[in-house]
């Protein structure tokens, strides 16, 4: 045998058993350990077309895979704007395993400036999955997101803000259902590595959305009942741009990285215990008419305490929101216009402080 060949073999033998990156395949191109690629998927449907771009960051060692999405509500721009720096950020050469981001998964309400919905079809795309591969451009856009991205994730964050209305306090959340209690605990840890002050609990025990025969709904929804672990960010608000916020949720994200063992070479700061949130109690609008906030996002607020009021539009008080319980404000309609139905306040209750 010459030896040219046995050194080629050597040092393959060599990569197969060091724990070395090979490459990684997506969307029919391949992607080289230690490299990242972008895409711009197209998403067709008659007249009408938009695309979703997506990075792909294929590590340099062999590991699981992270599935991120950003802008499933494309007015929430702290997230949209943290994912292009994390482009930067994360460099596959430090990298374990491959991290999939989607960059900005509701382009169409991005590009029109339209919250909740996309302005083509008129769909909130968190409202929409599994999507389906024939249907309306949101339709399609889920579809693409669950079969594509959370199908090849072992582990999945979606990043949200309060949009164009909401007055939104910032923390991470996970899901949580008694007969996934393994899935319950890492995603549990995941939230807990976000770095936030709060960690809200979605639990999912007894939720239509669970079955099998029924519609997933929302993007991390769709994740956990494949059995994914899974995770939201919550951090922004009102729609706007502020910078501390962007800064926030790409460290969260970067200490996400490091707490299952993406990234290497980041010290694991030692984070005190989030508060809890349990339960949250929504309290709706029983008219249309302009909304006056007495309070904001994260206040702390006792039973019986005044939170807004609710007017016609000749300045007449039609209803008066009061704290229904003991809590910590999640969300506040920080806008005026309000329609009958909406939810124009969120309490958090706490489980315990300083304790998960």
């Amino acid at each position: 045998m010459k030896s040219g060949t046995i050194i080629f073999i050597y040092l393959f033998l060599i990569s197969m058993y060091s724990g070395a990156q090979t490459s990684y395949q997506f969307q029919g191109r391949e992607i080289a350990a230690g490299t990242k690629a972008h895409f711009l998927i197209p998403i067709v449907t008659g007249h009408d077309s938009t695309f979703i771009p997506v990075t792909v960051f294929n590590g340099i060692r062999k590991g699981k895979t992270l599935g991120i999405t950003a802008g499933i509500h494309g007015y929430e721009y702290a997230p949209i704007i943290a994912a292009q720096k994390l482009i930067g950020t994360i460099n596959p050469r430090e990298l374990s395993g491959v991290v999939i981001i989607v960059q900005l998964a509701g382009l169409e309400s991005f590009l029109g400036r339209s919250p909740y919905k996309s302005p083509v079809d008129g769909k909130n795309l968190n409202r929409t999955f599994p999507g389906r591969k024939d249907g309306s451009n949101t339709e399609k856009a889920a579809h693409f997101i669950s079969e594509q991205i959370i199908s090849r994730s072992d582990f999945f964050c979606d990043m949200h803000s309060g949009d164009a209305p909401e007055d939104l306090m910032s923390y991470g959340a996970y899901y949580r259902n008694s007969s996934m209690k393994t899935t319950s605990d890492i995603s549990k840890a995941m939230a807990v590595s976000l770095g936030f002050d709060h960690v809200v609990v979605f639990n999912t025990d007894g939720k239509d959305y669970m079955k099998k025969d029924q519609a997933s709904l929302y993007c991390t929804a769709e994740a956990f009942k494949r059995g994914i672990p899974s995770i939201d960010i919550e951090c922004g608000r009102l729609g706007i741009l502020e910078q501390n916020k962007v800064d926030m949720v790409e460290d969260a994200i970067l200490r996400l990285l490091t707490h299952l063992n993406f990234l290497t070479g980041h010290d694991k700061v030692v984070l005190k215990s989030p508060n809890v949130i349990s339960d949250r109690i929504y309290t709706p609008s029983s008219f249309t008419g302009i909304f006056y906030p007495l309070r904001k996002a994260g206040d702390d607020v006792k039973k019986g305490a005044k939170l807004g009021y609710l007017t016609n539009y000749f300045g007449e008080i039609m209803q008066t929101i009061y704290a229904e319980t003991d809590g910590i404000l999640l969300l506040i309609l920080g806008t005026p216009p309000v329609n009958k139905g909406e939810d124009l306040a969120v309490i958090g209750k706490l489980q315990r402080s300083g304790s998960y």
